[in-house]
């Protein structure tokens, strides 16, 4: 069967959906893989790699004739209307914004995959890629504030005089704010943390970071998230940790939940409250944003404060974030591959949880939903 892998169009976007290191594992299985001329240009993989590699490139159409297409971003509605009947596409597939190509999809007969969907089950952890994007933004959000923060991040003692560490403050606990927290602590900050889950508080407090208690009861939710809050214990929320907020050098926020608009953590009085030169970094931005005013991909001033929205932030360290991905998706493919045959097993708990349409139906029922009486 044919495994192509496709050059991805959309602005700012770098990965690739697969690295040769990874090519070996698919024609091992018995799989034919194609690569698109230059997919791995941006990520540092020439066409030469994967040739090495044991794949084939592309001469004409990559998706021509193919069985399974790799992708990090959803493929174009025309490109999967050219697909044949069966076919399987595997990417990231934010359903809210992309309902024209899951339409496609279901017109043409097409399986689609959503990497978002992956379920937060042990069998799965290998193939969770917002998990091992998560461990790459929150890495690069400190990279960021680092580089825009007018100040040192470690304390130093010198003839001159002493320079106190950064203080950083993270909100938001989960792979990215835990990546965030240990970075920030190995270049030397003094770091606080904050997250409405009580498991959460021992996690932080492992990495050498201080733990914020803010008497209010924890939200646990299902799948490792956080359950919903109401506005006014938000509104609570807010209002406590605000002082935290304008007492900190470094502001990075991470809180967000997949498929809904992320919570609204830090309102502009705080930010305007922060010291000269603080940096805040809010990697919920192309979500709704943690941080009243954020917008994606851009840099902002708010009252004598730098505030950085996020926008596919994985995307900027191309190399590692793309080989994590395409552990995740080999992993994945390999769970529905047999002596070289692809097959989608609706039994699977796995597969049936990241399928959104499969044999001209959508069967992700909160995409139904969206769809209406189209679904």
């Amino acid at each position: 069967m044919r495994v192509a892998v496709v050059r991805e169009v959309r602005e700012h976007e770098r990965r690739v959906a697969l690295v040769p290191e990874l090519v070996s594992r698919l024609t091992g299985a018995g799989l034919d893989v194609v690569v698109e001329e230059n997919a791995g240009h941006w990520a540092y993989h020439p066409d030469e790699d994967y040739a090495a590699a044991g794949a084939s490139l592309a001469q004409d159409d990559a998706l021509d004739g193919a069985d399974v297409v790799l992708a990090v971003q959803p493929l174009e509605p025309e490109r999967v209307a050219k697909l044949k009947p069966g076919a399987i596409v595997i990417s990231f597939l934010p359903v809210a914004a992309e309902l024209d190509t899951i339409r496609a999809a279901r017109e043409a007969g097409v399986t689609m995959f959503a990497m978002e969907l992956v379920p937060r089950i042990s069998r799965a952890q290998s193939m969770d890629a917002l998990t091992s994007q998560a461990l790459v933004a929150g890495y690069r959000a400190v990279l960021v504030a680092a580089e825009r923060l007018p100040r040192f991040f470690p304390l130093s003692m010198t003839a001159a005089g002493t320079v106190p560490p950064a203080k950083v403050l993270v909100l938001g606990a989960g792979v990215a704010g835990l990546q965030a927290i240990a970075t920030a602590k190995r270049l030397g900050a003094r770091v606080e943390a904050y997250d409405v889950r009580a498991a959460a508080a021992e996690e932080i407090r492992s990495l050498g970071a201080r733990f914020i208690e803010l008497d209010l009861p924890p939200l646990e939710g299902a799948g490792g998230y956080a359950r919903e809050m109401t506005e006014e214990r938000a509104q609570l929320q807010r209002d406590l940790l605000a002082p935290h907020v304008s007492g900190a050098d470094v502001l990075i926020t991470t809180a967000a939940v997949p498929g809904r608009e992320a919570p609204l953590l830090v309102q502009q009085p705080a930010v305007q409250a922060m010291q000269p030169g603080s940096v805040v970094i809010d990697l919920a931005a192309e979500s709704g944003g943690n941080v009243e005013g954020s917008v994606p991909g851009e840099e902002q001033t708010v009252g004598q404060a730098l505030l950085w929205g996020a926008r596919n932030v994985p995307s900027q360290l191309p190399v590692h974030a793309s080989r994590l991905y395409a552990a995740n998706l080999v992993n994945l493919l390999l769970l529905m591959t047999s002596d070289g045959e692809v097959s989608v097993n609706m039994d699977d708990e796995i597969i049936a949880g990241v399928c959104v349409t499969h044999d001209g139906t959508v069967r992700h029922e909160p995409t139904r939903e969206l769809l209406g009486e189209e679904g």
